[in-house]
């Protein structure tokens, strides 16, 4: 299935909104869900909204950060892990499951480090800090097909810095889901950046 490449980060969403709240991003255009494992169940909601939408979407985790969690994601139905950090034994794990690999990561040393250890694509994070300006200057370094995220500060009010400079798409987090939003509010969101993901992507 072909994707936006919009990464919905659901931080501290429980296993009984999982369901809900990720139809509702995929009915929006949202096809890239990440539950982020410090939140309540992780795993559960992982495996829950797995089960439901597998066929329409990719759900996956975040904040992972040991090979231990690489193996209940995938045990749950996960089919891809974020990280905060570039660590090469979370990346080799998540790869000998089959699974896709998104680690963080803030410099050119990080970078080269997820690219050697086989990184499906690669989480600039927090991309607020490096700013469009210092994902510019590491693009230029990177292998040109690498797909690289902008996380962290990314918003629909600034999808088009980032695309201006090479990013590939976006996770975005408190933005799209905070605990206590409504279904509904999570739906008009997702539908905003949809709309300036599609807008941005287009030039």
């Amino acid at each position: 299935m072909s994707h936006r490449h919009i990464i919905a980060i659901l931080r501290g969403i429980t296993p009984d909104e999982a369901v809900p709240v990720c139809t509702a991003l995929v009915e929006a255009g949202i096809t890239l869900i990440e539950v982020p494992l410090n939140s309540p169940n992780a795993v559960d909601s992982i495996g829950r909204a797995a089960a439901a939408l597998s066929d329409r979407a990719e759900i996956g985790a975040g904040t992972v950060l040991t090979p231990e969690d690489v193996r209940a994601v995938a045990g749950a139905g996960g089919t891809f892990i974020v990280s905060p950090d570039t660590n090469v034994e979370v990346i080799g794990e998540t790869l000998r499951l089959g699974l896709k690999s998104y680690p963080g990561v803030f410099s050119p040393t990080d970078a080269f480090a997820a690219i050697r250890a086989g990184a499906t694509g690669l989480k600039f994070f927090p991309a607020e800090v490096l700013g469009s300006k210092g994902i510019k200057a590491m693009k230029a370094v990177l292998p040109p097909a690498l797909p690289v995220y902008a996380v962290g500060g990314a918003s629909p009010d600034n999808f088009h810095e980032f695309f201006a400079v090479g990013c590939t798409g976006f996770g975005l987090g408190t933005y799209i889901f905070k605990p206590g939003m409504s279904v509904a509010e999570v739906a008009e969101r997702a539908k905003l950046a949809v709309a300036a993901y599609d807008k941005g992507n287009s030039k």
